[in-house]
């Protein structure tokens, strides 16, 4: 029986499937990510994602250790502090002969190390005896690579597949290859060092005599993609030296945040590394992709809010994340991948069933609010940075996004912003919330389209500012005119429209026949962050989005309890999404609710002290929360995932009310608020062009302090309270 189906637009795990061990460990680099279990070990079992990937194929999908044929005993496994290297410790089990103890347990020591580095997976396995007397030892790697798609193991069915090719084995090394309906032959390559004593097609057997307290290392190099088989891996040494320079180069250029509390440093460091993990370098720059292990991908949604969050940290993942979306943004119409003239891309995959079309997401284009976030995050770009050529070099695209959200966003005319499906094989939902039923109305029946979002408008409202103010730097003052006209119309509409007094928020959407969806949902909350709510309903917002109903004490859920439809356990309906929480909070700052900011802040970085290794995952469940007891787990969450991961950094900024006005050459602090949590915050290297400072933020009991470290270059750090 399948444990994952296809419901509509979106798989679903029944009720039947179980994770075996929910703290998987996973590695990433480039294109490339691995899964494992605590052992490091890649078995089909739970949700069956475990394996090795690479652009967007397992290319291993088993690697069992087993020790004299005995599984070994688990001591301790995690991933280093910077996420280069998963190290694993293990020992062996009684090992008994007719009945008779030959190996007590915990005698020999078995330590596992890997990490990938340009499309290989390599991993060290050294042995040590501490016993007092010489041990005959056997153990044995049992291998396979199924080659399906990313799709398929995430419940996808196919009519056909293509075909595994005839293994090649040697004295020290396995290949195993399929050739694809695609035409494409995907190899993986293992390679022993030293050779085994034995190798057949799934299994690597060893021997070896260890005397008393000595030990011996074993190396073996797993290569994916076409041409696995003529490359020559990197020796272990080099190879992990080089992908912890890369990650260490990566982090130079951030801006570092330290606390008095070590829980919440423990948050921030995870956090830091996790985004940098997921960055992958485009020939356009660096890329966060979104998650491991369903989105290890570019999503422009994702990327863009990713960039946004991380922005004050460092400016370069904005760049990046513009120069990719400009270079990718379509130009001409085409309902498969629901594109038109200057919309920008929602996703992009690679793999088997996307280059044959049996998925529509190659290049897909379907969502409506990625092209106004690319606008937004373009203004924020350049406050932050004052970079004028960068935006003028991507002016065109800015606006052919904005041509696109005037002609092609607005389907029917009525000034506000909608999606419909173009593709049959598209999403059906094109907002954040993709699910098929999370757009629906208070009777809960599902709103038909074309379908206007709530915190849509808000993005185009922001985008339109945004557009103004850097068409009047490049010196376009008509333009720059015009666009805040249709702003502060859209304000005016967006008011009459979406609000619902009986609700106190914002209607989550418009429907086709433009009836009001009266549910209250976390998308009010984005209409704070983008400025379009007027001050009085953005306070009534606040208070129904941290009412119970709505704030389980670990966050704010995507849906209020008692709405139809509602269930703490779906992924859009009642979850909770750090995330979203981080777009919030921002909004709830720029309205100056510090106390809401924190209440938000509290819950998140509380729920970060329960969830394994610090690491944010993508959602969690929307139970209300209990006394001593973390946040409810959701079985298939993205963990790393890079907007979870960067809402830290969002959260911080929001809390201390910091904006940075590079044209100004300004650090501004504004209402800065610290939780009980939290005495002193340290910011170091924190960059405007060429100037850099270290400041430090203490709470005293009514006030935050300021106190500037140091400052290089022309810079002016300013505190208002």
């Amino acid at each position: 029986m399948e444990e994952i189906i296809r419901v509509q637009d979106k798989f679903y795990i029944l009720a039947t499937s179980s994770r075996i061990d929910e703290h998987s460990r996973v590695l990433k680099h480039g294109d490339t990510f691995a899964v494992f279990d605590r052992f490091g070990n890649i078995q089909h079992v739970g949700l069956g994602e475990q394996g090795l990937y690479h652009e967007g194929t397992r290319y291993l999908s088993r690697l069992e250790l087993r020790l004299m044929d005995r599984r070994p005993l688990l001591l301790s496994s995690t991933v280093t502090d910077d996420n280069a290297l998963l190290t694993v410790d293990l020992t062996n089990p009684d090992i008994s002969v007719d009945g008779r103890v030959v190996l007590q347990r915990d005698t020999v020591h078995v330590f596992r190390c890997c990490f990938l580095w340009q499309g290989t997976c390599y991993e060290r396995l050294r042995l040590r005896n501490f016993g007092r007397e010489s041990i005959e030892l056997s153990f044995a790697l049992l291998l396979d690579a199924d080659f399906v798609d990313i799709f398929e193991v995430r419940g996808m069915s196919r009519a056909k597949r293509g075909e595994l090719l005839p293994p090649v084995v040697n004295s020290d090394r396995l290949e195993l290859a399929y050739r694809g309906l695609d035409e494409v032959v995907r190899k993986t390559t293992i390679e022993f060092r030293p050779p085994p004593t034995m190798l057949d097609v799934s299994r690597a057997g060893f021997r070896q005599t260890l005397p008393p307290q000595s030990e011996k290392s074993f190396y073996f190099s797993i290569r994916c993609g076409e041409r696995a088989a003529t490359e020559t891996p990197l020796d272990f040494e080099a190879a992990l030296a080089a992908a912890s320079e890369s990650l260490r180069r990566q982090r130079n250029c951030d801006a570092s945040v330290t606390t008095s509390n070590e829980q919440f440093n423990d948050w921030v460091n995870r956090s830091s590394v996790d985004l940098h993990l997921m960055v992958t370098q485009t020939p356009q720059g660096a890329y966060p992709y979104a998650g491991v292990p369903w989105y290890s991908t570019v999503f422009g949604r994702d990327g863009i809010i990713t960039a946004m969050e991380f922005l004050w940290i460092n400016p370069d993942i904005a760049r990046g994340v513009l120069r990719y979306l400009s270079a990718h943004q379509a130009t001409t119409v085409s309902p498969l991948q629901d594109a038109e003239p200057g919309k920008i891309l929602h996703e992009v995959r690679e793999g088997e069933m996307a280059a044959l079309g049996e998925i529509p997401f190659r290049r897909y284009y379907g969502t409506v609010d990625a092209t106004p976030l690319f606008v937004m995050l373009a203004g924020a770009y350049y406050q932050r940075t004052a970079d004028r050529d960068f935006i003028q070099s991507i002016w065109p695209n800015l606006e052919a996004a904005l041509q696109w959200i005037d002609r092609y966003g607005d389907s029917d005319g009525d000034g506000f912003i909608e999606y419909s499906r173009r593709s049959a094989k598209g999403l059906s939902v094109q907002g954040w919330k993709d699910s098929h039923d999370s757009v629906f109305h208070a009777n809960g029946a599902l709103a038909e389209g074309p379908v206007a979002l709530c915190e849509v408008q808000g993005y185009v409202y922001a985008a339109r500012r945004a557009a103004a103010q850097l068409a009047a730097v490049l010196g376009k003052s008509a333009e720059a005119e015009k666009l805040l006209r249709q702003a502060d119309d859209l304000r005016r509409r967006f008011e009459e429209a979406f609000w619902c007094e009986e609700l106190s928020t914002y209607a989550l959407a418009l429907d086709g026949q433009k009836q009001p969806c009266r549910v209250s949902a976390s998308n009010a909350g984005h209409c704070l962050f983008t400025g379009i709510a007027s001050a009085g309903h953005a306070a009534r917002v606040a208070k129904t989005l941290l009412a119970d109903s709505s704030f389980s004490g670990w966050g704010i859920r995507t849906l209020a309890e008692g709405a139809p439809r509602y269930n703490p356990m779906s992924y859009h309906n009642g979850s909770v999404w750090p995330h979203d929480n981080a777009i919030i909070a921002a909004g709830l700052a720029r309205y100056g609710l510090s106390d809401c900011v924190l209440q938000v802040f509290t819950g998140l970085f509380d729920a970060s002290i329960f969830v394994d290794l610090h690491r944010m995952p993508e959602l969690f469940c929307g139970f209300v929360r209990r006394p001593a007891a973390g946040p409810t787990l959701y079985p298939v969450a993205c963990a790393p995932q890079s907007w979870a991961g960067a809402a830290v950094f969002s959260l911080l900024q929001s809390l201390l009310g910091l904006t940075i006005d590079a044209p100004s050459r300004q650090i501004r602090f504004q209402r800065s608020a610290m939780p009980q949590s939290l005495k002193r915050i340290s910011i170091a290297n924190l960059r405007i062009a060429d100037a850099t400072v270290d400041l430090a933020l203490e709470r005293y009991p009514t006030d935050v302090g300021l106190e500037l470290l140091r400052r290089e270059g022309d810079v002016e750090v300013i505190m208002l309270k």
